[in-house]
């Protein structure tokens, strides 16, 4: 770990939209979720930052949050962001997979960036200095993830780019009780918000959800785990377990699986009129896709065809 810094970060007024540092928004148009409210403080923004990064930074003064308060994409919003040490850093919390986390990025940091320099002149001759973003997913999900991976808005591109002019990388950590563990040790916060997730779960396997969450609370507090928190916020962590829009989350996941089904026919279709001798153009006239997936497949079957022999 590296030593202990002095060099702090000059903490600017918060711009509208964003909470003012340790305190929450007014007039909030949604819950907040467990996690959001967990590490909501200056304080435990630091512990997690200096968990992640290998400092020992100990003034949280000079942590500016930045969360945007009201913005709400798609019935998605920005978990948290703040900067400090001339970052700026978007934390996001996921309990399922999502693919889409660095396009959602692009659209907050672009939001937290905008509200940022409101006042500053950006058609001047001098360059204005913004703080280096920063982008990071926390996920607890049930799927089986490593304890790191790393999602890039260029996998989106329907065309791919060997060389993306616009990239955005976000770094996935598995916060999964068992998982990075020696940022778990750093950051008792995020250990305790592990340890309470894998009680809701193994409760969860003999009663109702709610019953296991308060079962889990009662745990956690009976065995010193953010003790203090969740006396405070009892009620909160039963009500706010996966604070999600339910509904629409579903109908995407249909809607996924249905898209990949038809991708997948898409695919055979046009692996057998290959296997023919058809031209790319007469595949074109006949299957909705695109010149770049008939190259794709035409290429993998070549490949295939060398290995086999």
């Amino acid at each position: 770990m590296r030593k202990t810094e002095d060099r702090r970060t000059k903490t600017k007024k918060p711009k509208n939209g964003a909470a003012a540092p340790g305190k929450g928004g007014a007039n909030r148009n949604y819950k907040d979720t467990l996690f959001r409210l967990l590490f909501k403080d200056r304080e435990s923004l630091l512990c997690l930052y200096n968990a992640l990064n290998g400092t020992s930074y100990t003034d949280a003064d000079g942590l500016e949050i930045t969360t945007l308060e009201n913005a709400v994409y798609m019935t998605y919003k920005n978990d948290v962001s703040f900067v400090f040490n001339y970052e700026l850093m978007l934390y996001e919390h996921q309990s399922t997979v999502n693919p889409n986390m660095p396009l959602r990025n692009l659209m907050y940091v672009s939001d937290v960036l905008g509200r940022w320099l409101e006042g500053r002149n950006l058609y001047g001759s001098r360059p204005v200095k913004i703080p280096a973003p920063r982008f990071v997913v926390f996920y607890n999900g049930r799927e089986d993830l490593p304890d790191r991976s790393v999602l890039r808005l260029s996998d989106s591109y329907e065309r791919a780019q060997e060389h993306p002019e616009l990239e955005l990388v976000v770094t996935v950590y598995n916060i999964n009780w068992g998982h990075n563990r020696e940022i778990m040790d750093t950051c008792e916060q995020l250990a305790g918000y592990a340890r309470f997730v894998a009680k809701v779960r193994e409760y969860g396997e003999e009663m109702p959800r709610k019953e296991a969450v308060g079962k889990a609370v009662e745990y956690c507090i009976g065995n010193g785990i953010l003790e203090d928190f969740m006396k405070k916020h009892r009620a909160e962590a039963i009500e706010m377990w996966y604070d999600f829009d339910a509904e629409r989350y579903l109908a995407d996941e249909k809607k996924w699986s249905y898209e990949q089904g038809v991708k997948q026919k898409t695919c055979t279709v046009i692996r057998n009129m290959l296997a023919q001798g058809m031209s790319d153009e007469d595949i074109l006239s006949l299957v909705e896709c695109t010149p770049d997936l008939i190259r794709r497949i035409r290429t993998e079957t070549d490949e295939n065809a060398v290995t086999v022999k």
